[in-house]
């Protein structure tokens, strides 16, 4: 967990977290980018990363067709669909409405993201329409928005969700209600006794966003007198600090609730909670986390003896750990929280929906081969039909998933402390910041990154900078290079799981391109049987199913809190099951040595939409050899079976099958049981 300590000021800090500065130099290693150190008394410590504004990151290529897709999809057209977003009887634009908890600042978060990224006008005036009505609903003591009590307790995880909508508009925006309005919610909630605060079960597991947006506030405008909020927030939110248990297994809560240490240890200094975070994210891992796609199989919450890869995790649970991913970055500016972001989105988060955004799943497995209508519990945790792709068929994931693509895209640059700007996680796009002396530079990403092992990164300015440029290599790219301008990069300062840094007077025009060299690994998971997983660069591998699509209502393939808006046309939104049509219960040929000499790997044509996560346009595949596992097949339930152990017999015919990127497969399996020959 490269966790490392030192005594600063008679408090632990990790000096993985807060590296002393260092003489500048051309190009060098670095295991995080350079920080300075808190001085005595100052309110907290300084992030290591800092996010751009909101809109200051444009996507191109694929990652911009996702947000396209996105908008013209389920996320951009929730407003129409949705009866909790139903403008009439709302309690977000009016005391006394029945429609007024989390899906209406859920929705926003992401759609309002989205509109800020693309510049949409028709998104931005619908934005500037609900962000308004949280405003003007702020009374006189500072609460604002739906007034739910649990218990006669107020409840406040709705507005802690808005908090993050605000945010983001302020930094689009500067309307300068917004840091009053902060600061009037912040002196309510330190003014609500302890024994009423925080009681509900998800804002009592959730506190670190409110935390987030105190640590926002905070770092722009200076005011110290909300720092206590963080504390009482801290004490009363669910104890993430256990090193053995886990406040609830909820599998969204935990993508939300392990950052919270961190962020308290911002105040603090104390590296025990710093040291918190990673261990939730490593208990959950090693217990339910033994399957690939960088997230753990909890369906909704994680049970006893369900570790198989065919226990999966909600999309909306992908996208809240993207999210909490980001948020570790810019605290850690650890290579880790850059890696699982995107384990999550070019292996997990994509397959979770239909190829044209306009459905979802509500449970997406490792090992998922079949997406139909049913009721599999127990063998899920959920009772109802939940692996179909249905428009609108949960409260939750329908109106939170459309955070993930603009967080994943919000995470693609940062301003260092330095003046410099830094590449942790890597996708087509264009950011623009203000660099050392003020000045501002734009640098274009241009890859097919994660499908391409090039990245070439375009300066444009009006005048000569100079500043720093990180880039995080990637722990699985040996043999990286590096080079400006066509000089190569010395190779002692490409350090695999650290960070390249470049230093310069740079101009208008210069180019760096790096190079991550991808090739075949695998990952074993002794817990589920031994099974095997094979990456390539940061992509992971799935069989190819023969995927069969039909076409079902929506209306009658939804859970009960599916409220769909009157006068809804559902036939424009129908839900599809999707059912194998070629075998999948195949074990792979791996020798003991994990050997993948015999693996062979096609590069096609990049599809012509620029959508690669569907299995009509992914731009490789591999061949590999299998033998059936005869008696591998559906459980009771109508449920991908478990893992077939070693003596399970396996057919004597061997097979060639096609291996292609994880992301792309709506049904797969990525877990492979293994046979040696």
């Amino acid at each position: 967990m490269r966790l490392l300590t030192k005594l600063i000021t008679g408090s632990l800090l990790l000096s993985a977290v807060m590296p002393a500065m260092a003489a500048p130099s051309e190009a060098r290693s670095m295991k995080r980018p350079a920080i300075e150190e808190a001085a005595p008394g100052a309110g907290l410590h300084p992030l290591n990363l800092t996010l751009l504004p909101a809109g200051s990151i444009k996507p191109q290529g694929w990652l911009l067709r996702q947000l396209e897709l996105q908008r013209d999809g389920l996320n951009g057209h929730l407003g129409e669909i949705s009866d909790w977003l139903d403008k009439s009887d709302n309690a977000w634009l009016g005391e006394g409405g029945n429609r007024g908890w989390e899906e209406v600042p859920y929705w926003l978060r992401g759609y309002s993201a989205l509109a800020y990224i693309l510049d949409n006008d028709d998104m931005l005036r619908e934005t500037r329409f609900w962000i308004d009505a949280a405003l003007n609903s702020q009374r006189p003591d500072g609460f604002f928005g739906p007034q739910n009590k649990h218990d006669g307790k107020p409840e406040i995880w709705a507005q802690m969700i808005m908090l993050w909508c605000l945010q983001n508009y302020y930094e689009y925006t500067a309307d300068e209600r917004v840091l009053p309005f902060m600061k009037r919610f912040f002196e309510w909630e330190m003014a609500q006794d302890d024994a009423d605060f925080l009681e509900d079960y998800w804002e009592n597991c959730r506190g670190g966003d409110n935390i987030w947006s105190v640590i926002w506030y905070y770092n722009r405008t200076g005011d110290s007198s909300v720092l206590p909020l963080i504390d009482k927030i801290h004490r009363n939110n669910a104890d993430c600090t256990n090193p053995a248990r886990l406040p609830n297994w909820h599998n969204v809560n935990i993508a939300q609730y392990f950052r919270e240490p961190s962020e308290v240890y911002l105040l603090t200094g104390d590296s025990t909670l710093m040291h918190a975070s990673y261990n939730v994210h490593n208990l959950i891992r090693r217990t339910f986390g033994q399957a690939p796609g960088g997230m753990f199989g909890a369906d909704e919450n994680a049970r006893i003896g369900y570790i198989d890869p065919r226990q999966g995790t909600e999309t909306c649970g992908f996208a809240e750990q993207m999210l909490s991913d980001g948020v570790m970055l810019s605290i850690t500016a650890d290579p880790l929280w850059a890696e699982n972001m995107e384990d999550i989105a070019f292996n997990s988060f994509p397959a979770a929906m239909m190829p044209d955004l306009r459905a979802l799943r509500y449970i997406t497995s490792p090992n998922h081969t079949v997406s139909d209508s049913r009721n599999h519990n127990p063998g899920i945790d959920n009772r109802g039909p939940f692996l179909n792709m249905n428009p609108f068929s949960s409260r939750c994931c329908q109106h939170n998933h459309g955070l993930g693509w603009p967080a994943f895209t919000q995470s693609l640059a940062f301003a260092t402390s330095d003046g410099g700007v830094a590449y942790a996680v890597y996708a087509p796009s264009t950011a623009t910041l203000d660099v050392a002396s003020g000045k501002k530079v734009t640098i274009a990403e241009d890859t097919q990154y994660p499908f391409s092992d090039r990245l070439v990164f375009s300066m444009s300015m009006k005048s000569k900078a100079e500043f720093p440029v990180y880039f995080r290599i990637p722990s699985w790219a040996k043999g990286a290079t590096a080079s400006v301008n066509g000089k190569a990069v010395e190779t002692s300062a490409i350090v695999p799981g650290e960070y390249l840094r470049l230093e310069r007077k740079w101009s208008n025009g210069d180019r760096i391109e790096l190079r991550f060299p991808m090739e075949l690994t695998v990952r074993r998971w002794p817990t589920n049987q031994n099974s095997a997983s094979v990456n390539y660069g940061p992509l992971t591998l799935s069989l190819r199913i023969g995927e069969r699509y039909v076409e079902v209502d929506s209306r009658k393939s939804a859970i009960g809190d599916s409220h769909w808006q009157a006068g809804v046309d559902a036939s424009k939104w129908p839900t599809y099951e999707i059912y194998p049509e070629t075998p999948w219960n195949y074990s792979l040929i791996l020798p003991a040595d994990n050997s993948l000499d015999s693996f062979t790997m096609e590069r096609l044509e990049w599809p012509a939409d620029n959508q690669p996560f569907r299995l009509d346009g992914v731009p490789l595949q591999f061949k590999a050899t299998a033998r059936r596992i005869p008696s591998w097949g559906y459980d009771g339930t109508g449920l991908t079976g478990v893992l077939p152990d070693a003596m399970t017999p396996r057919a004597a015919e061997i097979e060639e099958i096609t291996l292609v990127p994880m992301g792309a497969a709506r049904l797969r399996i990525s877990s492979f049981p293994t046979s040696d020959r």
